[in-house]
């Protein structure tokens, strides 16, 4: 906000000039006086109406001239460009620099204030080293360090900002080309299998197709928000679900499905997160005639705490399965990566695999609905 307002037209110069800056070696430097002196009331007393007025504006002024050397000159023209040894010389000779016009504002200061040394300071005129090594050198590198660790710091945090807007960028565009896109063999089997169901069954395709008109509409027009509701997410998978089972109506497969799931709920999930796991558990399950196929799929509420168990049996001879295996390319690993960006602290992953059976679990912290998130999720609230 206070960034905001000095770029504004009628606070640019000050901005532009780092002027504001003032300010802040003005409190930094009392603050030491204060410390030193162990009081507040002394310490503005003797910078503000007392002769040392001087000695304190000779700290202020060339400490933050060392400092803005170092930051903007010293540093970006040795320090980022690897020259650590030249840019450590430069240090130290900008900080002795410092320190020793700093020890001569203490002359200057007995000189402008028409006093002498001894009545000012309690010492004599030849004790400069003294001022040198016990005040102004250690006081210059104080300050040098703290501005470079709050610059260092302020890049380093710039820096990771723009990694973590890139890597959203790259998931949102990965996250568009699969809302874009259905694998084609799902495609071309799932409209195989209603075509057979169409003379065998007509009303079992007829709900077929509905179950695929509506996983169409989901994943082209209904999940564009950032969050959608629990229950479209629910409803996707389930149709999901539905048609896969379809698919492998032919072969020996039991597939367990539990959704524990409160009807009347109000949470937000981003959309795709369970799709991948669901994807391979059918992609990846076992097609042995000597041992039982299954897929266990079960999801339920805790709280704010959604819990998903995903499991399928595989063949005892079947190695471990990469990450980069999902169908659309948003594999195990691209799942790991925007759970980590857009959950952070909030979920827990495990992927297990045994020798009979795969098996992921996966924690996600959801949040409540906000009554007017956005158009489709009100009007899903307010049709439930």
């Amino acid at each position: 906000m206070l960034t905001q307002l000095l770029r504004s037209s009628n606070f640019s110069w000050l901005y532009r000039y780092k002027l504001y800056h003032i300010p802040f070696w003005v409190a930094y430097h009392y603050a030491w006086w204060a410390v030193t002196v162990g009081s507040a009331w002394e310490a503005a007393h003797n910078i503000l109406f007392s002769p040392y007025t001087i000695k304190f504006s000779f700290y202020v002024t060339f400490q933050a001239i060392g400092v803005y050397f170092n930051l903007y000159f010293l540093i970006p023209r040795f320090l980022e460009k690897g020259r650590y040894a030249v840019y450590i010389s430069w240090l130290l000779l900008t900080i002795i620099c410092t320190a020793a016009c700093i020890a001569g504002g203490y002359y200057v200061n007995a000189w402008w204030s028409e006093l002498s040394f001894q009545e000012l300071f309690g010492m004599e005129p030849d004790q400069y080293l003294y001022f040198f090594k016990n005040n102004a050198l250690p006081s210059t590198a104080a300050s040098m360090t703290l501005a470079m660790s709050i610059k260092l710091t302020k890049n380093w945090i710039q820096s990771r900002q723009r990694e973590q807007l890139l890597e959203k960028e790259k998931l949102e565009t990965e996250l568009k080309f699969l809302r874009s896109q259905f694998h084609p063999h799902f495609l071309f089997n799932t409209i195989n299998s209603i075509f057979v169901l169409i003379h065998k069954n007509p009303d079992m395709a007829s709900e077929a197709l509905a179950k695929f008109s509506d996983l169409l509409r989901y994943q082209l027009y209904e999940c564009n928000e950032a969050e959608i509701s629990l229950r479209q997410e629910l409803t996707y998978l389930e149709n999901f679900i539905e048609l896969e089972k379809l698919r492998h109506d032919n072969e020996d497969l039991e597939v367990q499905v539990q959704l524990e799931i409160p009807p009347s709920n109000e949470l937000t999930i981003v959309p795709f997160v369970l799709i991948s796991f669901i994807e391979n558990a059918f992609k990846h399950v076992s097609q042995s005639k000597a041992q039982p196929n299954w897929i266990k799929i079960k999801l339920w509420l805790e709280g704010l705490q959604l819990h998903a168990s995903i499991s399928n049996s595989i063949a005892p001879n079947t190695q471990r399965i990469p990450e980069e295996h999902t169908d659309h390319g948003l594999g195990l690993q691209q799942v790991r990566r925007r759970l980590n960006l857009l959950y952070q602290e909030t979920h827990e992953l495990h992927i297990r695999q045994s020798v009979f059976a795969f098996q992921v679990d996966l924690q996600l912290r959801l949040h409540e609905a906000p009554l007017t998130s956005s158009p489709a999720l009100a009007a899903d609230l307010i049709t439930r």
